[in-house]
């Protein structure tokens, strides 16, 4: 562990990233629960720089690119190539110069070194291992995973925090098998959640109030960690608790939109999307129709 002073010196991972890419991220999704790290998609141009320490761990995929990668410490060089079903991991604390020749499309999660230890612990894995630098390593498992943050992102507060804070803990799973050389197996929860739990799960989800849906309360209110419970609600309700939820509004933007005396924006606002935007893009990357369309449809 590192002190509270080093830690300090240590810059957001989002922010030395936007200062060595020269550019803002085509999404960056980032949220109150430091626990949860952050999930930002990059189209950059070549890069020629050092990268500070960062507070947490970077682990990055690529999309639709092919470029030569070059991590230089001191003396030492390890290369690689950004591209479509490789992980490149820049570990926290950790600063390296990175030569990248071209064009990247990538997609960088930011893990808080706390998530590990977390993680670790529901394995029952008193010490976590540091997480292993690596440079454009073949791993499909992880890169997949990566590249799914970048096509589900909904532009939802609630289903995005959600579906990071799920994905989070998977790759953060992943990480720990793969990268840091510790065999991670959970005892998983089997037999779905009991009734009684479920329907205060659904419940909640399907709460007009104010009541808190992110995945830590859910799973807090049910008694387990975050990671068994989504594996138990799978269990129950065949789908991860965002896919339910994210089902759920779209029936609820059905509805809406059947009723011609409430406007697109209205049904985005009232569904929690930050635009209306926003909320055309999600709804026809479920049902290939825009709104306006599935309300000429339904009338």
């Amino acid at each position: 562990m590192i002190d509270g002073e080093e830690d300090q010196r240590r810059r957001p991972a989002d922010a030395e990233m936007a200062r060595v890419l020269k550019t803002k991220p085509l999404n960056l999704v980032s949220g109150s629960d430091p626990s949860s790290g952050g999930i930002a998609h990059w189209k950059h141009g070549a890069l020629h720089d050092v990268v500070q320490p960062m507070a947490d761990h970077v682990i990055m995929t690529y999309i639709d690119t092919m470029q030569p990668l070059a991590r230089r410490t001191g003396r030492s060089i390890a290369t690689g190539v950004a591209r479509p079903g490789v992980v490149t991991i820049i570990p926290s604390g950790t600063s390296a110069r990175w030569d990248i020749a071209g064009a990247v499309n990538v997609v960088q999660l930011y893990l808080p070194q706390e998530t590990i230890e977390r993680v670790s612990a529901e394995a029952d894995n008193v010490s976590p291992a540091e997480l292993m630098e690596r440079t454009g390593h073949l791993d499909p498992i992880t890169s997949r995973l990566l590249t799914t943050a970048a096509e589900a992102l909904d532009g939802n507060t609630t289903l995005d925090t959600m579906f990071r804070q799920q994905l989070t803990d998977l790759l953060a799973t992943r990480l720990l098998a793969a990268h840091a050389g510790i065999p991670v197996a959970p005892q998983l929860v089997t037999g779905g959640l009991p009734p009684r739990i479920l329907r205060r799960a659904l419940e909640r989800l399907r709460s007009e109030s104010d009541a808190d849906v992110s995945l830590a309360a859910l799973a807090a209110d049910a008694g387990l960690s975050r990671f068994h419970f989504c594996r138990a609600f799978k269990e129950s309700t065949g789908m991860p608790p965002h896919v339910w939820l994210r089902q759920y509004r779209l029936e609820q933007a059905k509805a809406m939109l059947r009723d011609p005396s409430m406007s697109v924006i209205a049904v985005a606002v009232a569904l929690g999307y930050a635009s209306q935007t926003a909320f055309a893009a999600a709804f026809k990357k479920l049902t290939g129709l825009s709104p306006r369309e599935f309300r000429r449809q339904a009338s």
